[in-house]
């Protein structure tokens, strides 16, 4: 469970460095465009490099969004594994077990809920509490790199970078870097925003 919470924190950046105004203008038209963006679903690869095994291990799932609280995160291969959020409620399913939390009872998984949304959608850039954000433009795409601030994420991660298309200012990546150097990168593939998703993705049972 604290890997999916980890790589949610999220769910869900040679470059040149920008001025601080157009730093804030950057983020300005992420958020926007997280203000306009109704749904969003996808596919996502996510290969984790653990470096004291000198190992990868590959996975594939899909992720469903719609605004303004409610997402899917869905491992489909090697392993099934599904973690929904709709409103204060939290499932976890994994083969015949499903576990049900609600966050408003439990302040760390309240928390872990607002950090997640935030992320999937590109919020976390403007979350000064949470993140320092450092940005910079490469072609096609705006790389943030977001430095934690607090304890608890900290101990977590060293940085996290979130990759955005230029284009749609939608989130296209995300490397998670880990304190003992291991290292997460998720690319998502088949995005598809504002388009119909049936409620019953988000069931929680």
């Amino acid at each position: 469970m604290k890997k999916i919470i980890s790589i949610l924190i999220a769910i869900f950046w040679a470059s040149v460095s920008l001025f601080p105004q157009s730093v804030n203008q950057i983020k300005d038209e992420i958020n926007q465009s997280a203000s306009e963006m109704k749904s969003l679903q996808c596919d996502f690869i996510q290969v984790k490099h653990v470096k004291m095994l000198n190992h990868e291990m590959k996975s594939t799932g899909r992720m469903f969004y719609q605004q303004t609280n409610m997402l899917r995160w869905e491992y489909t291969s090697p392993y099934k594994y599904t973690f929904i959020l709709n409103g204060s409620k939290v499932s976890l399913k994994k083969d015949e077990r499903s576990d049900v939390i609600d966050v408003n009872q439990n302040k760390f998984f309240r928390e872990i809920a607002r950090i997640m949304m935030n992320s999937v959608v590109g919020k976390s850039l403007s979350d000064e509490k949470d993140f320092k954000t450092e940005i910079t433009v490469e072609k096609d795409e705006y790389v943030a790199i977001l430095l934690p601030q607090r304890k608890d994420i900290k101990s977590m991660f060293e940085r996290i970078i979130l990759h955005f298309d230029k284009k749609n200012k939608v989130i296209s990546s995300v490397e998670l870097l880990e304190k003992n150097e291991d290292r997460t990168i998720i690319t998502m593939t088949n995005i598809r925003i504002n388009e119909q998703i049936h409620q019953t993705m988000f069931d929680i049972n």
